[in-house]
């Protein structure tokens, strides 16, 4: 049952993210050329994503189980240090250059061509990388 309901889920998100345009790297660019020819779509995509997880979160906040019967694990600390300001300040500079982030470059994956297909495999080889670098930082400490 948990594979159906993920199956759904994830391709409810691509379907959300093709319709809306986000599988379109012009359109996510535009989003951030705020100097140049500007194209706020992107704020009304993400305000429409923001507003239904603030009532599953809160939701969620009073439950001990998932739907599926699953224990739903506790809230990561929130802690803003240097590796999350930097691994924002990547994501951001990757998401500018490329108009792809990983859902929307996923979702577009059977149609984006060669520029599609080499930032998935980019992705998984930088995932790759810094599983590898975080196991010789452990070993190392």
């Amino acid at each position: 049952m948990r594979l159906l309901v993920s199956s759904v889920s994830g391709a409810l998100f691509g379907l959300g993210l093709l319709l809306s345009g986000m599988t379109d790297t012009a359109k996510v660019q535009g989003w951030l050329d705020i100097a140049g020819n500007w194209d706020p779509t992107l704020a009304f995509v993400l305000g429409g994503a923001i507003l239904p997880m603030v009532l599953a979160w809160r939701i969620a906040a009073r439950r001990r189980t998932a739907v599926l019967g699953e224990p739903i694990p506790p809230m990561p600390e929130q802690i803003i240090d240097a590796r999350l300001l930097g691994g924002s300040a990547l994501f951001g500079i990757g998401w500018a250059l490329a108009g792809f982030c990983p859902g929307p470059a996923l979702a577009s994956l059977g149609w984006s061509g060669v520029g599609g297909t080499a930032f998935v495999l980019a992705m998984i080889a930088g995932m790759i990388c810094y599983q590898f670098v975080q196991r010789r930082a452990v070993l190392t400490a």
